[in-house]
């Protein structure tokens, strides 16, 4: 059986926080610190990849790109303002509530769906790119969960995905320290045993035909706050396209 969806206790989990999606202080203040840093990732790679202008206006006109588990919209929203069209899809219907009055306040026109990727209509049109964003270190299937989301993407297609390696460092840093110490997260959050390693996932999406990749680190300095790292040992972005 392929567990690509969250156990229900990480469900309930963020269902509980539906409500705080777009608190500049809450729950998911480290979230919104990292989006700028998620965005020019996938600008970079997505310009490289179709060959477009990362430095126009809107530099993802035309592209096609679907975000899963997308919670309140903190990822598609600024997509969508760069000109692509963004489908967000979440398990928990109250954060496709909480995502849709948001883009109806900013005046941005997403669509999103409350489902899992593997319950998209087949005949949904395919994506340019499939993002997985802070979400394969809830899923227990992570093969199963990225040949689903590989299987919504077209042919010259690409895939970005953001997680926490599987060290001894991510777990200090990226569960003891952040959960329980500086709680920029609730605790309970995050599972070390479902964190993935970079070269687990490259291994798997290479199997699926993407020789195209890049990954890069992210690490947090007290004095300077998120940047890009040459370190993968806590988090990081992977690209992958084909």
């Amino acid at each position: 059986m392929i567990r690509t969806k969250p156990d229900a206790e990480e469900l309930i989990h963020f269902q509980n926080l539906s409500a705080h999606w777009w608190e500049g202080q809450g729950p998911f203040k480290q979230l919104h610190a990292i989006n700028p840093f998620r965005i020019a990732f996938l600008k970079e790679k997505v310009g490289i990849h179709f060959g477009l202008c990362e430095h126009e206006v809107k530099p993802l006109q035309g592209l096609r790109i679907l975000d899963v588990g997308c919670g309140g919209g903190v990822f598609c929203e600024p997509l969508a303002r760069l000109g692509a069209e963004v489908i967000g899809i979440d398990l928990i219907p109250e954060n496709i509530r909480v995502a849709k009055r948001h883009a109806e306040e900013m005046g941005l026109p997403l669509t999103y769906l409350s489902c899992a990727v593997e319950d998209l209509p087949q005949e949904f049109p395919l994506f340019d790119v499939v993002i997985a964003s802070e979400v394969i270190e809830h899923i227990t299937d992570h093969e199963g969960f990225l040949e689903t989301c590989v299987a919504r993407l077209k042919p010259h297609g690409g895939m970005m995905v953001t997680t926490f390696n599987q060290t001894l460092k991510s777990y200090l840093l990226g569960i003891i320290a952040a959960e329980y110490v500086l709680r920029w997260a609730p605790p309970g959050t995050h599972s070390w045993a479902k964190f993935r390693s970079p070269q687990d996932l490259s291994r798997i999406l290479l199997s699926h035909g993407f020789g195209n990749q890049d990954i890069t680190g992210l690490s947090y300095s007290p004095v300077r706050g998120w940047g890009f790292s040459s370190s993968i040992d806590v988090n990081y972005f992977l690209w992958a396209g084909r």
